[in-house]
């Protein structure tokens, strides 16, 4: 009771102000309820589908055809992992980074979210963080795949270091991946077309136009994000490939373009840091109307 009175009758203390969580805090409760909405969705049962259709097959036809990579560590893991790897981490890139900001805005539910005492780039570094954990999850569900098949033709000991290091850059590349689909889905109020520009981009029209880039215009494509994955696959080879490989009779009509590790991670850091600061600044500009 406190010492002070109002007609003679104690008055009891006011109760301690409630804290409210720290920014960190908050970043870390957001996306653990977006993760959690993450595994009960119908999407990442679906994306896990597709993962192990394509498990599938590499399986199939390695085991059909038996080529004559599977008798060299570095070849086979360049050839399922390196030259496959990019369809899980795209498909991730699509399923849970497309809509995860445009998503609040076509439900309307963005208006609950920031009626309440945090700021948006908290919302954005948690839909981020919960994003990247669900793709991640993906990522190592395809890569035990691809490791069952190398432990089932070369044993279980046959682990080459290449593919450590694969695996980082593939981790790199997809942090990467997921900052420039943030960045659609900030642009957009409505999912389905952050879905749709992200899903042509990255399936199809990186993949151009950096075809494009090198074969008419004569020049490395380092400014397109799909080129920068090449290097996911090239650190098995050894030696790795050169820079540039020019036309030749026998080979490309045109020069072709290799990026160096340096490069690859270059662009890729690049793609993340840019696309991050980009889609923050549509997002906390961008108003619920």
């Amino acid at each position: 009771m406190s010492a002070d009175t109002a007609e003679g009758v104690p008055t009891a203390a006011p109760p301690p102000a409630s804290r409210l969580p720290g920014t960190f805090d908050q970043v870390l409760i957001l996306a653990r309820w977006q993760w959690r909405d993450y595994l009960r969705s119908r999407r990442f049962l679906i994306l896990f589908a597709i993962i192990t259709i394509v498990g599938v097959i590499l399986t199939g036809v390695t085991a059909y055809f038996r080529p004559a990579f599977i008798n060299s560590p570095a070849a086979l893991y360049a050839t399922l992992w390196g030259g496959a790897v990019t369809i899980p981490i795209v498909f991730a890139g699509i399923f849970f980074g497309s809509d995860a900001i445009a998503g609040e805005f076509q439900n309307k539910t963005g208006y609950f979210l920031m009626g309440l005492p945090i700021r948006r780039v908290t919302v954005y570094a948690a839909k981020y963080l919960a994003a990247l954990f669900a793709s991640f999850v993906v990522l190592v569900y395809f890569a035990a795949i691809v490791l069952a098949n190398g432990a089932f033709y070369l044993g279980a000991d046959a682990f080459p270091w290449q593919f450590g290091a694969s695996f980082l850059l593939a981790t790199v590349y997809l942090l990467a991946l997921l900052g420039f689909t943030f960045l659609f889905s900030s642009l957009f109020k409505t999912s389905s077309y952050a879905t749709l520009l992200t899903a042509v981009l990255f399936l199809f029209g990186f993949n151009i136009l950096a075809a494009v880039i090198s074969g008419l215009a004569r020049s490395e494509p380092w400014m397109i994000i799909s080129y920068s994955s090449g290097i996911i696959g090239n650190v098995f080879l050894d030696p790795y490939p050169p820079h540039v490989v020019p036309a030749s009779p026998g080979g490309p009509p045109f020069a072709t373009y290799n990026p160096t590790i340096e490069t690859g991670v270059a662009i890729m850091l690049a793609y993340l840091v840019l696309s991050a600061v980009a889609g923050l600044w549509f997002f906390e500009r961008k108003e619920f109307s």
